[in-house]
């Protein structure tokens, strides 16, 4: 009983930061399921709490979508982030996720000393931004991270920021969450009540953390996300991939 009760407080957790920050579901939630679960069956019963948060984060934030990003960065981060996880299985897990984490680490640092607002993606560099970000996201298995510390070289007011980087997200969940039910079908359909309440608590920190985002200053919301990136890629390289 006190594992589930700390599944659905770190799920409340999860969707709290994924609203302020634009990530943070399956990166929170994911290791503590692996406490329990196979690496590949807590992946897949991630799918759908995952979709629901982005979804639910998404149509509360849908007219805040900067479509110009979306069409260049973001179309371009959800076909890297699907070529990468294609080619996951074959990459060198260990070394992907080490770069992956020296990524996100100078990512953080450029967004918290403002060096990354200084690149200012437009046209073919937006395109070329969101595919490389994408591809190294797939192939560590952990896109949202990186996603968003590109997206802190637009200059975007916070709901737009978050707004366009749930579109992305919410593009590349369509895509793979099929490919989770036909994979992991029995086994999801067997822990149903621990997706749902994985569900419960993102959807409780969805709301939540929505009221938070409303009030953060521009530069306190670009600090926010950069730290994130920042942690998250410490917490990787200590404790290595979760996949």
């Amino acid at each position: 009983m006190m594992y589930e009760v700390a599944v659905f407080l770190v799920a409340v957790v999860a969707g709290a930061v994924a609203s302020v920050t634009g990530f943070g579901i399956g990166s929170l939630v994911t290791p503590v399921l692996m406490l329990r679960y196979p690496a590949p069956l807590a992946v897949a019963m991630m799918g759908l709490p995952h979709v629901i948060g982005t979804g639910i984060r998404w149509w509360r934030l849908r007219h805040h979508v900067d479509m110009a990003v979306l069409r260049g960065f973001g179309l371009a981060s959800a076909a890297g982030g699907l070529a990468g996880a294609l080619l996951h299985a074959r990459a060198g897990a260990g070394l992907i996720t080490s770069i992956f984490a020296i990524l996100l680490v100078v990512s953080g640092l450029a967004g918290l000393t403002g060096f990354i607002r200084r690149l200012h993606f437009h046209g073919h560099t937006a395109w070329i931004g969101g595919l490389v970000s994408g591809l190294f996201g797939g192939l560590a298995g952990n896109q949202g991270g990186l996603r968003s510390a590109a997206l802190l070289a637009f200059p975007l007011q916070p709901a737009a920021f978050v707004a366009t980087a749930t579109a992305t997200a919410l593009i590349v969940d369509a895509a793979r969450l099929p490919v989770y039910f036909i994979s992991k079908g029995s086994g999801l359909v067997t822990n149903a009540p621990m997706v749902a309440l994985v569900a419960a608590g993102v959807v409780i920190g969805t709301f939540a953390g929505e009221r938070v985002l409303t009030k953060l200053p521009m530069e306190t919301f670009r600090r926010v996300v950069a730290t994130a990136v920042l942690l998250l890629g410490l917490g990787m390289l200590i404790g290595g991939s979760w996949r």
